[in-house]
């Protein structure tokens, strides 16, 4: 799971339970994604997640989103031991090698 779209759900969360607050943000994000998501914490991320009291009803319903989300997606986010065995937790080289592979393809004389 590609570490840059799993923080993209943390911030979406952050910013829907701190409206025009971005002090908080990131004070949140710090605690969300520095201490548990990029460490792997995924299963007290999940817990914390959803021992959030929300504001509304439409807030409750992304924070359940979102903590399912981590809790499908727990172990392809075990980010440090990806680290130790030097895989990549971004999918940016693999997009990257498929676009030259690809566009150097289309890019030949008569290729459509």
């Amino acid at each position: 799971m590609d570490l840059f779209h799993a923080r993209q759900h943390l911030w979406d969360l952050a910013r829907r339970l701190y409206p025009n607050e971005e002090q908080w943000q990131n004070a949140w994000m710090t605690q969300y994604k520095d201490k548990l998501l990029e460490e792997g914490n995924i299963e007290e991320l999940v817990a914390s997640l959803r021992s959030i009291q929300p504001s509304s009803a439409e807030v409750a319903d992304k924070i359940r989103v979102e903590a399912d989300y981590f809790e499908k997606n727990a172990e392809r986010m075990r980010y440090p031991d990806f680290r130790k065995k030097h895989l990549f937790v971004g999918s940016g080289v693999i997009e990257a090698g498929c676009k030259t592979v690809i566009g150097s393809r289309f890019k030949q004389s008569g290729m459509c």
